[in-house]
Parts: C-alpha cells; structure tokens; sequence
C-alpha cells in the first residue's frame, strides 16, 4: 500500500495549544495514533514513549500521540500517566482519514469502525520518512526510537 503525501495537519492538544505539524521543522516528528485512551494496550505504549522520552529528545525528536478522545479525556489520561509530550484530540477523525488509520475490527464479534494502532515517523524537513501499522504496543516505543537515532 502506497502511504498518503501528508503536507502539514493541525489539531487542538493538550496544554490548550494546537498542535501543527508544520511549526516542528527542524525536529523529527514521531505521531503515534492509537484507540483510546485508559485501555491497557494504549497506556502502554504511552507509557513505553514516556519512559524513553529522554532519548527521544536527544535524537532532536518530538513525540505527540492522537486519538478520537476529547481533550478533557487526553488530559486526564496524560496526567494520570505522566506524560511529558502532548496528545491530539481528533474527534472528527480529520488526520485519522488523512493517514488512512480507520479501519474495520472486530470487537466481541461485532464489526466496528476504529483507530488501528500506527506510528509516523516525520524528519526534520517534514517529509514522511517512516510508518508502522496494524502493531502491538510492547517494545514498539523502543523500535521506533533506534529509527529515529538512525536519522
């Protein structure tokens, strides 16, 4: 499958600022989307990006996890976990669409619309440089760190 030319997105974040992609040139962007917030897949591997955020720092990267949650749920969420970069509320699904995450699951034997678990690695100069899809949570944060060291 061909991934998608993003140009540049923006979305309301935590910290009661908008998040766009485009102000980050000259830093690699990591945007990780994941289903929702307080379920045990996605607080680990929020918690995985949390514990090596250091290291993504010092690899001149930033991080931003997205989900369809509000921001009031992102805030609880960030705050009950500590974590130290922001997340996206993307409600109207507009970057979900953008980067093609939607997809249909199977939950209890029901088909339902969702998030499917992606990250997306952007370089300094904002160009699409690396993408996983359809991933496990465990010792994805750590994969996705020893790419962009690599940069």
């Amino acid at each position: 499958m061909n991934e998608p030319v993003i140009q540049d997105f923006e979305l309301p974040s935590t910290g009661n600022i908008i998040f766009k992609l485009s102000d980050h040139r000259g830093k690699n962007v990591v945007v990780y989307f994941y289903p929702k917030d307080n379920t045990s897949g996605c607080t680990l591997e929020g918690q995985e990006f949390r514990d090596l955020f250091k290291d993504f720092t010092k690899a001149n990267t930033i991080v931003v996890g997205v989900s369809r949650d509000s921001l009031k749920s992102h805030e609880g969420f960030k705050a009950a976990q500590g974590f130290p970069f922001e997340l996206l509320s993307d409600k109207d699904e507009t970057a979900c669409e953008l980067f093609g995450v939607m997809k249909l699951k199977n939950m209890y034997g029901k088909q339902v619309r969702g998030v499917e678990r992606s990250t997306f690695v952007f370089d300094a100069k904002g160009k699409l440089v690396k993408s996983w899809r359809g991933l496990k949570a465990p010792g994805h944060a750590a994969e996705v760190l020893g790419f962009v060291q690599a940069l």
